[in-house]
């Protein structure tokens, strides 16, 4: 297979020689041991070697320019990933530097930088190639058949706008799509670059395209995760609900053996205020995901899921589509709070039948994208406090978690172990400066800590933190020390 898919008119009928072998890796970085190319070794090569490939008219290989002149070193192997990046670097005639080290089996490259502008290509300001490096490095090695230095900046948050930057993206790392937004790719850009249609039909074109290439598309595999930081961090989030920590234990043990996400997400049910969203949060922290938010109690209308069809000219995509772009990548932790919320939907549909495909993890179809997007890699984890207003189709789609309200004993441990020394931290205060006893802390229980859930037991601690810091800096006492006749005092 040749190194460079070019389309162009043939200058000859000479071939390329193809003089490299490929090779896989899912390397996350390169090094000497594991670089991202190998060139055959010449007199005078360095640590840094400046020049540019060769659009391989007769042979795949990169040109250095030394003091002497430029001295041509032919490729002898290449990370299959790079193939099509490298392919576009030499038709570009793009320069670069090079950073590498001499090894028994030639000059083994582990770094690729621009150096300046090349044929209006590439701006050495713009990190195009960067991202480009980081977006490959993070990918799967492609099947055969498809074919220390400076501190760079932090490409991957880059967003692709221009038409130009979009194509290049495509040419060298278009690979990287799943199959069918590789295609749905194609034909986008097509459009956008097409004279024959609207201004509109192109912006649309041209908008959706930079969205989907923000996207950082991964497979489903995961890697495993520890069982003793997860109960760490369950630990350290929350006090005592046993039984839920167990279960969700039991979806960790899961993904372990199975490296991919459990088929239902969690559906976090109970009173207000017990900490579900917290639960949700350290489940993300766990799996190591990013996390969004989806707020069911303000969506009426299903379009606000599913984006508006690009047949108007204000159309944009869905608050999932914009998750996805926000997250930039396509494994996330999706958290629906108040899914009970989700049947009362005031538009032309109901919300909740949106959410049934999200769920069924099969893809997700905006309206504005026009593209199925895969949701393997997305994990729902949901909250509600009624469970009888959940559907019988969405309920069916979750493990259901209850979780039970705390009791007024483990509210005050909570108190004492976790609200107080969080909230006296934030404030910069001491443990010494201010100090609850026991019969103290049961008039806190009594005054403050009246409904249900937690919520009041942390705002508890900063109303009497808040008091505490009132008294040392005004009247100039060196601690405060609340028993129940100062609780009681307090308004």
């Amino acid at each position: 297979m040749p190194v460079f898919d070019f389309a162009q008119e043939e200058k000859d009928n000479a071939k390329a020689v193809k003089t490299y072998v490929t090779f896989k890796s899912d390397e996350p970085d390169a090094t000497v041991e594991r670089p991202i190319l190998v060139l055959q070794k010449k007199d005078g090569m360095t640590h840094h070697i400046c020049g540019t490939f060769t659009n391989p008219i007769t042979r795949t290989s990169f040109e250095i320019n030394t003091e002497d002149g430029v001295v041509s070193s032919d490729i002898l192997r290449v990370d299959l990933r790079f193939v099509s990046l490298l392919g576009w670097l030499g038709e570009n005639h793009i320069p670069v530097r090079l950073s590498g080290a001499i090894t028994d089996e030639g000059y083994a490259v582990y770094k690729i930088r621009e150096t300046g502008i090349g044929n209006g290509k590439l701006s050495s300001d713009d990190g195009f190639l960067q991202f480009m490096l980081e977006r490959l490095f993070a990918s799967n090695a492609p099947s055969e058949e498809e074919t220390d230095e400076d501190e760079v900046e932090d490409g991957d948050d880059m967003k692709l706008t221009s038409i130009q930057s979009i194509t290049d993206f495509i040419t060298c790392a278009g690979r990287t799509f799943p199959d069918n937004i590789r295609l749905w790719a194609r034909r986008n850009l097509a459009v956008a670059k097409s004279a024959e249609v609207t201004i509109e039909e192109r912006r649309h074109a041209q908008r959706a395209l930079s969205i989907m290439t923000s996207i950082q598309w991964k497979s489903d595999y995961f890697e495993a995760i520890d069982p003793v930081e997860a109960r760490r961090i369950l630990d350290e989030e929350l006090y005592g609900l046993e039984s839920v920590k167990q279960r969700i234990m039991e979806t960790v043990i899961q993904v372990n053996r199975t490296h991919t996400l459990p088929s239902y997400g969690l559906l976090l049910c109970g009173p207000a205020g017990v900490g579900k969203s917290q639960i949700a949060y350290a489940v993300a922290r766990i799996l190591k995901l990013p996390w969004t938010t989806l707020d069911m109690s303000s969506i009426n209308d299903p379009e606000q899921l599913t984006g508006s069809s690009r047949i108007y000219s204000n159309a944009k995509p869905g608050i999932i589509m914009e998750a996805f772009s926000n997250a930039s990548t396509s494994n996330l932790v999706f958290i629906i709070n108040e899914l009970d919320k989700a049947n009362s939907g005031k538009g032309n549909g109901n919300p909740a039948d949106v959410l049934l495909t999200l769920l069924d993890n099969l893809g997700f179809t905006d309206n504005y994208m026009e593209c199925m997007i895969p949701t393997m890699g997305v994990y729902p984890i949901a909250t509600a406090n009624v469970k009888a207003d959940i559907s019988a189709p969405l309920m069916s789609r979750f493990a259901v978690i209850d979780i039970p309200d705390y009791s007024v004993e483990e509210k005050k441990e909570i108190f004492k172990r976790f609200s107080l020394p969080k909230v006296l931290k934030r404030m910069g205060m001491s443990p010494d400066e201010c100090q609850v006893t026991e019969d103290g802390l049961d008039a806190v229980m009594e005054k403050f800590v009246i409904s249900t859930g937690i919520r009041n037991v942390e705002q508890a601690a900063e109303h009497l933190a808040a008091n505490a810091l009132y008294q040392i800096e005004v009247d100039k006492v060196k601690n405060v020390v609340f028993d129940r006749e100062m609780v009681n005092k307090i308004s």
